[in-house]
């Protein structure tokens, strides 16, 4: 068996396990109230930042950011046909939804660059590996981001921006502050939050990272930590060594030896 249960609010939470259910709610596992979560969190965005305490401003940025995170996590799941097993189709409808809602990313390339890259990992042929990374993470983040954010992605990502801007301007006097602090702003520090925990930690050692072919290390995190840093994505020789196992069940395999 993959994974385990273990206490919370459903019978499980994201600190090991997935909550109990049935039918399709089971299987969405603890995705599911991360995307209400992340639909919710759009509720910021008429908000006048400029009249916000710092520091709450700041939490709801943060907020934005760990949610727009999770968003990617859902997607994350799909291209991996964990997010709801039972129905490929919707598996991938689901998928495709998150990625576009994320960054306007196509779901067919970045599922197969994700695949191509747990096939040959910190390889010439993985795409979220750059051999720039071994003289600083700043060029192997800009390459990375480079590689995703390709010009027809970023037409589409302004395009939604713009709109937004103009559904903002008739219900906010300030709709760029706030199209910048709520979803820009957060979109960067999300892909920040992706790339260092779930890229560059683990297989900044290229080929010598790990002893077997994951060529990954798992970053040791207590499980509450894990979850803020990236959903778990940091146990990310587990993540390999089993790609098929949902990210809130990553925890509980630690009672797996680390190839490390």
């Amino acid at each position: 068996m993959i994974g385990s249960s273990g206490a919370g609010p459903f019978g499980a939470g994201p600190f090991g396990g997935g909550p109990s259910g049935l039918g399709p709610l089971r299987q969405l596992g603890w995705s599911g109230p991360i995307v209400i979560a992340w639909a919710a969190s759009l509720l910021l965005l008429p908000l006048d930042g400029a009249s916000l305490p710092p520091a709450w401003l700041v939490v709801a940025v943060l907020t934005r950011a760990f949610l727009q995170t999770g968003l990617f996590i859902v997607a994350h799941d799909a291209m991996h046909a964990t997010l709801l097993p039972g129905s490929p189709r919707w598996n991938d409808r689901l998928g495709a939804m998150a990625l576009a809602c994320y960054a306007c990313l196509p779901w067919e390339d970045c599922r197969r660059n994700h695949h191509l890259h747990h096939r040959a990992p910190t390889s010439a042929l993985d795409p979220d590996f750059h051999a720039d990374g071994e003289r600083g993470a700043v060029a192997w983040y800009l390459r990375f981001m480079a590689h995703y954010l390709t010009p027809v992605t970023l037409a589409r990502l302004l395009g939604c921006w713009l709109v937004a801007g103009l559904l903002l301007g008739r219900i906010t006097p300030h709709p760029l502050a706030n199209l910048l602090l709520f979803w820009s702003l957060p979109l960067l520090l999300s892909s920040l939050q992706l790339f260092v925990v779930g890229t560059y930690l683990p297989h900044r050692g290229g080929s010598a990272a790990g002893a077997d072919g994951h060529h990954a290390l798992s970053l040791s995190l207590p499980p509450w930590l894990s979850f803020l840093a990236c959903y778990h994505f940091g146990d990310h020789w587990h993540h390999h060594d089993a790609p098929q196992r949902p990210w809130y069940r990553l925890p509980a395999a630690r009672g797996h030896p680390i190839g490390s």
